[in-house]
């Protein structure tokens, strides 16, 4: 249980620093001198280091040891957010921000690693991967509204000093209860595709990144996009010739791990980009504060809680966690469609706010089914890499959603159409996202999978 507590209280937190700082942009450009079109790489710098850097640190914590760079990766995290805190000029945050991106590449994979070698395959593991996932989910929806607080009644350095005291009290506690984890034989480090794979999704990042900013046409956007698709071409080039290759070509080759990772980046950006559209909607149609806006995703916080709490149950009784994925994003998607019923009465709030609960419940029940198929089935050794993997797809998807979602809107705007219609087209291409995931697994993963459904059985 303490094993738990501390892998979960650090997921929870570098969860809640993906949007932790959104509602308090505008204040906090104006205390350091940071304009208001650079506003945005508050955020940008943390989702390239955080997503680019993912992959390189799953496999590091398979060759230094999980518990170490666990530990170094929370130090990390205390003393960036100390600096962020502490920052009066925009140099110094944005440094902050890419160090705290960076502890996030460092500490996540590593902490799912420890939790998936602390608990062996089969319920316990899929309980706990329930626990991560809700709490990882539920921190995005937190860090909007504890921002939203802490700036109201506080001030939003305190956003940062949050993370101090975590660090301080994991990094004093942790010690006593995580056991080192490394492979029995350590792999060397692949160089080349260690480079190419995080140059490739930083030039990615940044690219999906910028769309939301420059617009899809920019010249700088669809560079960078390409520059990232060549490097990670590349980078499945090379893995295929190095002797020991970052991410084995045979990984890949795992039907559960190749099509689990790309349902969880949907995953990740439906969610995580319809809490962007529904911001929107809540203050620029209904006309809320920002305060309050933030406020209202609390029902969608307690919808994380309780799918992951259902998602395990849900996967031992569908028989394989593929099942309960395809299930959570089509259930997701019915209830994502709903919210285009939405009109510019506040008197819908009602339905979006049982949507956004029913839809909250159905995403964690298919990221719990995510991480139980990207992880399951794999040894001890390449817990790290397929950690990595998974963690990476969430960060990409968290980073991808919004951007596109943007460009859907603007282009509505663009047309001349008002916010409501462009609010509501996202949520329908939201939506129909959502159903598209389902579809795929369902043919991709969940046919002819008697056996893993007689092996369930049996566990359960």
């Amino acid at each position: 249980m303490f094993v738990l507590a501390v892998l979960l209280t650090a997921s929870f937190t570098l969860a809640v620093d993906f949007s932790i700082l959104t509602v308090a942009l505008p204040v906090i450009g104006a205390d350091v001198g940071l304009g208001l079109a650079s506003l945005q790489w508050i955020a940008t710098v943390f989702a390239l280091c955080a997503a680019g850097f993912t992959l390189l640190f799953g496999r590091v914590a398979d060759i230094i040891g999980r518990r170490r760079l666990f530990l170094a990766g929370i130090a990390l995290l205390g003393v960036s957010s100390l600096a962020g805190g502490l920052a009066t000029g925009p140099g110094v945050l944005l440094a902050a921000r890419a160090l705290q991106g960076l502890a996030t590449a460092a500490v996540t994979p590593a902490a799912l690693s420890l939790l998936t070698t602390s608990f062996p395959e089969g319920p316990q593991r899929e309980r706990a991967l329930g626990l991560n996932g809700s709490l990882m989910a539920a921190g995005f929806t937190t860090g909007a509204i504890l921002g939203g607080l802490l700036t109201d009644l506080l001030s939003w350095r305190w956003a940062f000093f949050v993370n101090v005291a975590v660090a301080v009290v994991v990094l004093v506690v942790a010690p006593f209860v995580l056991v080192e984890s490394r492979p029995v034989s350590r792999p060397r480090l692949d160089v080349p595709g260690a480079v190419t794979v995080t140059g490739g999704l930083l030039a990615l990042v940044y690219g999906l990144t910028g769309a939301a900013g420059h617009g899809w046409s920019s010249p700088g956007t669809w560079g960078a996009l390409l520059a990232g698709a060549v490097l990670l071409i590349l980078f499945v080039v090379v893995e295929g010739r190095v002797a020991q290759p970052l991410v084995p070509v045979r990984i890949l080759r795992r039907r559960s791990v190749a099509w689990g990772n790309l349902a969880g980046v949907l995953a990740f950006a439906t969610e995580t980009s319809l809490v962007f559209v529904l911001t929107l909607y809540l203050q620029e149609v209904l006309g809320y504060s920002p305060l309050t806006a933030g406020l209202s995703f609390a029902v969608l916080g307690l919808g994380t809680v309780l799918g992951g709490v259902l998602g395990p149950k849900l996967i031992g009784r569908l028989g394989n966690p593929s099942r309960a994925l395809a299930l959570g994003m089509s259930v997701q998607g019915a209830a994502t469609l709903a919210l285009v019923l939405l009109g510019e009465s506040r008197g819908g709030m009602p339905l979006l706010l049982v949507a956004t609960f029913v839809g909250g419940v159905a995403n964690l029940v298919a990221i719990v089914g995510f991480m139980v198929t990207a992880t399951s089935g794999l040894p001890d050794g390449e817990q790290g890499l397929a950690a990595g993997l998974a963690t990476m797809s969430q960060q990409v998807g968290i980073t991808l959603g919004i951007p596109v979602m943007s460009a859907v809107i603007g282009a509505s705007l663009a047309a001349q159409h008002a916010v409501l219609t462009a609010v509501r087209t996202a949520v329908a291409v939201n939506a129909g996202l959502c159903m598209l995931t389902a579809v795929l697994i369902a043919a991709a993963l969940s046919v002819g999978r008697r056996g893993d459904a007689m092996v369930l059985e049996h566990r359960y």
